[in-house]
């Protein structure tokens, strides 16, 4: 991996262009598949512009990868479907203008479960990335390629975004820093919806230090986001301290249940290590975790069916050759453009939303996405932090799971809460099992991202002091 860090000491030995070019040549060599499109000639552009005028921002000529349902102006954008075959944003997301006014250099557009529908980055129309640790398994999803290219060494940083644990779960799998944050701390203006009310935009690095650089960039309010909140501006980089001496760890019972042994040790190791370093931590149970899978099932697909409605072909994206009446060419077009996953999503939110079920269903999980919600914020009067594992498992082989939905929506066991209560969280590297990454979640109180990236920025330095 390659931290920020490391590129600029690259940049003052060589130049910004000759560490771009490196990247990208690294990137045609690689066998992971993380990239939809690369931005080569612009990115370099960029570069030299850089090298000749002096690079300025808080990233300056820091090249970043962005997940491809993110929108770039002028850089195709397709969310990983064939119904968005050709679409070319005519407008950058509101994270996209904060990289560009600190320096960024976008190096490409990465790959991604199809509509970020998927937690293992199989169900892209451009085929799945694969796990820079082991090629035969997946990288986690749907914000598979940010991190398989960040894990791959590929790039210091990218952009992700987590519905239900998108973020986290790959970075986990991959081995690399990954953060969901506060529901409104970051703007989804520009980000191509599949859950309006759950999903954030998340960075992910090799390292927290790099995480919390680029959540100052892309955090804070903007009024074209509605749920956009406006909160004290922080700097989250002056956060990092290493010390936990005063914070209380929760550790959730629910979130070890049916675990590997393998991820529950290390998770527990990790636990433990900050407990020598000072930390307290007591168990605490979480009572509605059993039933949040299900809400956010429902909730999600909910969204998804209304959100999608709007991909009909007659604006942008897939088109047939010969038009038919409008009901004929909406379904053709939809029928051929959308992947199994996406489609069985649609049907299953459209049936919970239909009339004599939307209360059984849709408005039975709100309510239980309020209790949900209260579990959190009762567990935080009596805790700082909460810890668990990200994922119950380390990554699976490319193909293992895809046939079983029902078996994949079940990995997301313990990153969906999160997502329904809107509190932030970050997954950080704390181990391995049979070579394979192991990720430890650390979950905060709603816009409280400085305690959870101070306790992963402390566990981060003592883990390489043992290594």
């Amino acid at each position: 991996m390659t931290s920020i860090s490391e590129i600029k000491k690259r940049m003052k030995e060589t130049s910004a262009e000759e560490v771009v070019q490196s990247l990208f040549d690294k990137i045609e060599r690689s066998k992971l598949n993380a990239f939809i499109t690369l931005t080569k000639e612009q990115a370099l552009k960029e570069a030299r512009k850089a090298d000749k005028n002096g690079a300025k921002g808080a990233l300056a000529a820091i090249p970043i990868a962005v997940k491809d349902n993110i929108s770039t102006r002028g850089i195709r954008t397709t969310c990983a479907s064939k119904i968005l075959k050709g679409y070319v944003p005519p407008y950058d997301a509101h994270v996209i203008g904060r990289l560009k006014a600190e320096g960024a250099i976008i190096i490409g557009k990465t790959n991604m479960d199809e509509f970020a529908m998927g937690s293992s980055t199989e169900t892209s129309f451009f085929g799945p990335t694969r796990n820079p640790h082991d090629l035969s398994r997946v990288p986690g999803g749907s914000s598979g390629g940010s991190a398989a290219t960040v894990a791959g060494g590929e790039v210091p940083i990218a952009l992700g975004s987590d519905t239900g644990g998108s973020v986290r779960c790959p970075a986990s799998f991959c081995g690399v820093v990954g953060l969901k944050p506060t529901y409104g701390l970051v703007s989804r203006y520009g980000l191509i919806s599949y859950a309006n009310s759950l999903e954030q935009i998340g960075p992910l690095g090799c390292s927290v230090e790099d995480v919390a650089l680029l959540l100052d960039v892309i955090a804070g309010h903007d009024p074209r986001d509605s749920t956009s909140h406006v909160v004290k501006k922080k700097r989250y980089i002056d956060e990092l301290e290493d010390d936990v001496s005063d914070i209380k760890i929760g550790v959730p019972k629910e979130y070890f249940e049916g675990v590997d042994k393998g991820v529950e040790k290390a998770v527990w190791d990790g636990i433990k290590l900050l407990e020598d370093m000072g930390a307290s931590y007591s168990e605490i149970g979480l009572s509605h975790t059993k039933y949040a899978l299900a809400s956010y099932y429902i909730i999600a697909m909910s969204e998804a069916s209304s959100n999608l409605a709007r991909f009909d072909g007659v604006r942008y994206g897939l088109r047939l050759k010969k038009d038919k009446d409008w009901h004929t060419t909406f379904s053709e077009i939809r029928a051929d453009g959308f992947g199994e996953e996406v489609k069985r999503r649609i049907l299953l939110g459209t049936y919970a939303l239909s009339a004599g079920y939307y209360g059984r269903y849709y408005l039975k999980a709100l309510k239980v996405r309020t209790l949900i919600k209260q579990d959190f914020e009762n567990a935080f009067k009596k805790v700082d932090v909460l810890i668990a594992p990200t994922m119950p498992f380390t990554a699976f082989k490319i193909g293992e799971k895809i046939d079983d939905p029902l078996s994949l929506y079940m990995a997301d066991v313990n990153t969906v809460p999160i997502n329904l209560a809107g509190v932030p969280s970050i997954s950080i590297p704390c181990g391995f099992a049979n070579g394979l990454p192991i990720g430890m979640q650390i979950i905060g109180k709603h816009f409280d991202e400085g305690a959870i990236l101070r306790m992963a920025y402390t566990f981060e330095k003592h883990v390489e002091a043992t290594e």
